[in-house]
């Protein structure tokens, strides 16, 4: 496919999500302003995101650190935020800090302590986001990652603690296990349950990141600021390498 026909591509899906959003807001009676798409641009090039970035996007996601480091360095040219999203393992959060304006997937105080140190060493600061496992018991670990309830109010603490680092407020993946499993709508009510208890002792993190292309409107209803929609708008393609 050329440029053009892929810009023209992405324009009609970006223009749908956007349908999407505002149908969403008007049902909940948002103002449209209060949620911002992020587009999860993992698998897809860079020439991608340089499309996405003309047609006015401005977030974007990555969950690997191999795919997101070099589409990074790329598109370093452009005004962008990015977001890292995926399970992070501290040997690779030197490279992430380097470019993820938030890290969405922080989920324990090991990781805490590693973004701080590389963010202080890079003197930047990244912004942190709790991931919430509901899959998990209270103080257990998600299957893809998160921390359960229990465990939130101290990571939060840790993370406003830490030199380098920002809390900015909640993310959860919608579990397929447990007892929020094909209950979207009840699994981000809850998740902004526990948003407004972090906010009682961090009020400025006030972001909640939750659904995706299949439920962003159940995210929106329960109150979500951030959506992630990957499929929706570039398309289902094999894996780059």
């Amino acid at each position: 496919m050329g440029m053009t026909d892929r810009k023209a591509q992405l324009a009609a899906n970006l223009a749908k999500v956007e349908a999407r959003i505002d149908a969403a807001c008007a049902a909940a009676g948002r103002k449209r302003e209060e949620v911002t798409l992020i587009v999860v641009t993992k698998t897809y090039p860079a020439s991608d995101v340089r499309i996405l970035s003309e047609l006015g996007v401005r977030h974007v996601a990555e969950n690997r650190d191999q795919d997101a480091a070099p589409k990074a360095a790329a598109c370093s040219d452009l005004p962008l935020a990015w977001h890292f999203v995926g399970q992070l393992q501290t040997n690779k959060v030197r490279s992430v800090v380097g470019y993820a304006d938030v890290v969405q997937s922080v989920d324990r105080s090991r990781l805490v302590t590693a973004l701080s140190k590389e963010a202080a060493r890079a003197q930047r600061e990244v912004g942190c986001l709790i991931q919430v496992a509901l899959d998990a018991d209270e103080s257990g670990r998600g299957a893809r990652g998160g921390v359960g309830p229990g465990g939130i109010e101290e990571l939060a603490d840790l993370v406003a603690g830490a030199p380098g680092l920002r809390l900015e407020g909640l993310m959860t993946v919608a579990p397929l296990t447990g007892p929020y499993a094909g209950r979207q709508r009840a699994a981000f009510d809850r998740l902004m349950e526990l948003a407004t208890l972090v906010r009682r002792s961090h009020p400025a993190a006030n972001m909640v990141s939750a659904g995706m292309s299949a439920d962003l409107e159940q995210a929106v209803a329960a109150g979500a600021t951030h959506v992630r929609v990957g499929t929706a708008v570039l398309g289902v393609r094999p894996r780059l390498g």
